[in-house]
């Protein structure tokens, strides 16, 4: 019998994503991209709490220190930290040049050393421009680009070892997901090669998370299904979400072996047929993940 989803929080998230599972305070945090909003809901309580940013968030990682965070947004990488006032302060970290207009960061997340990796996208999808890159940003403060040519970069993940990077481009004319040799020394990705297809499976590739086994779980926009790559590429399970977008998941709970899954409730629409769009959902899938590695702020 295949796991249910549970749902956790009607949030109704526009764009819910970068799920991060904060093991010392039992706490899942993660984005609402266009309302500007850090949300966490409490493991314990149930309790849902949400910060205001000055921009779009597209993604977070945590920091090594408590109510700290590192985070994408639209004009480059910031330092966030949540105020007991219900206040969310902001530090530009690093800006960003971006290609043309109309840009922010979109996917990103600490690599197995710590140092911070993010892609960034054109926010009108309908111009498919590819001016997306990936950038990093490392202990020591410096932005550089690593890899272009995306889309909407979106799916990144990092094998337990740390030596093989996965990153997919989401977007509806490209639907690729695409494995690198990863340094971990340098940080730099190499060999790249194709990992899976996903223009024949059931929907686009989003947000992904890696499981201690060193399989890919990526959300299959559009499919309201959740699959598992086994290493090698195969496709190993799917898991069924009660809503047709789920954007991306991740490990966590007491055990990590939570799979928590954030999801898009798309304006405009008819969602008669799914008025849980939006919300934050639980699945129990029978494998534990990873924790997420903290980024190291420069001082």
């Amino acid at each position: 019998m295949k796991p249910h989803a549970e749902l956790l929080l009607d949030c109704r998230n526009a764009t819910g994503e970068s799920p991060v599972w904060h093991g010392g305070e039992q706490a899942l945090y993660w984005v609402d991209i266009p309302a500007r909003k850090l949300c966490r809901w409490q493991a314990g309580t149930g309790g849902f709490t949400h910060w205001e940013a000055p921009e779009m968030l597209g993604c977070i990682a945590p920091g090594a220190r408590s109510g700290r965070w590192v985070a994408g947004m639209e004009s480059g990488l910031f330092e966030l930290q949540t105020q007991p006032d219900g206040q969310l302060h902001s530090q530009l970290l690093a800006p960003v040049e971006h290609a043309q207009p109309g840009m922010r960061f979109n996917d990103g997340r600490c690599d197995r050393q710590g140092r911070f990796r993010a892609g960034t996208m054109v926010m009108n999808m309908g111009l498919a421009s590819p001016a997306g890159a990936l950038y990093g940003l490392d202990q020591e403060g410096d932005l550089k680009k690593i890899l272009d040519g995306f889309i909407t970069p979106n799916g990144l993940g990092f094998s337990p070892d740390g030596r093989t990077v996965y990153i997919s481009d989401s977007h509806p004319s490209v639907q690729m997901i695409w494995a690198f040799d990863y340094d971990t020394a340098t940080g730099t990705p190499s060999n790249r090669r194709v990992f899976v297809d996903m223009n024949p499976l059931p929907g686009r590739p989003d947000g992904a998370a890696v499981d201690e086994d060193g399989c890919y779980w990526i959300c299959a926009n559009d499919a309201g299904l959740v699959h598992r790559f086994t290493p090698d590429g195969q496709l190993d399970r799917s898991l069924a979400v009660p809503v047709k977008k789920p954007a991306m998941c991740a490990f966590g709970g007491s055990g990590l072996d939570t799979l928590f899954v954030t999801s898009i409730r798309p304006d405009g629409v008819d969602l008669s047929d799914q008025p849980l769009a939006g919300g934050l959902f639980s699945l129990q899938p029978g494998v534990r993940g990873l924790p997420e590695p903290e980024f190291a702020f420069p001082v």
